[in-house]
């Protein structure tokens, strides 16, 4: 008799490492292949306004620990500490710098560093901070705070800050249901073709 609970245990733990191993190499080369871009976004952001390179926010990962999350500041240094959706006039706090990398998802390149380190997946549910209570707790209540957060995820590709809150759990739990190394490499090409509409984007 086939044991299918110990067939779905070793997917499972093949999906993980594989999933791992993938998350590790794509970060490495990505980090190696767009040195230069960094180097310039780095330039530009100095020469652009004040204030450091990389901006740093304490953001909500797996199991619900915090972790810090790391970003090209896009935002000016007197900018309110909020999410994307609470600013009512985020346009007056960008940058010049910062409009562009924002656009084209630039901004974003840094997380491959959170993504060496552990705190975050390329494909998952996107990070949040803690002020997002009511976020946190429907993910907690679905079970979504149970894998790593992402750069990209069913979420992003569905609508990113366009959507409410419970329209992203309900894209991060399907996603947490069916989540395969397809299905994550489906998300990564979506991404890849939504950033370059520059759709979804505030």
């Amino acid at each position: 008799t086939i044991d299918l609970s110990n067939v779905a245990n070793k997917a499972s733990a093949l999906y993980s490492i594989s999933k791992r191993t993938m998350d590790i190499v794509s970060s490495l080369v990505g980090l190696i292949l767009l040195s230069p871009l960094f180097l310039l976004v780095a330039i530009l952001i100095k020469l652009d306004s004040k204030g450091p390179i990389i901006f740093k926010q304490i953001r909500i990962g797996k199991n619900s620990k915090p972790f810090y999350i790391y970003k090209f500041r896009s935002m000016k240094i007197d900018a309110p500490n909020l999410s994307t959706e609470e600013f009512i006039n985020a346009s007056d706090f960008t940058t010049k710098v910062g409009k562009f990398i924002r656009k084209t998802s630039i901004d974003e390149l840094p997380q491959l560093v959170n993504i060496l380190k552990g705190d975050m997946s390329i494909v998952g549910p996107r990070p949040v901070i803690e002020r997002e209570v009511r976020l946190l707790e429907i993910r907690k209540e679905c079970n979504v705070d149970s894998i790593l957060p992402g750069i990209t995820g069913l979420a992003q590709i569905n609508g990113r800050d366009n959507i409410d809150d419970y329209e992203k759990v309900k894209y991060d739990f399907e996603y947490l249901s069916k989540r395969n190394l397809v299905l994550d490499i489906k998300i990564i090409i979506n991404t890849v073709l939504k950033v370059a509409k520059s759709e979804g984007i505030k």
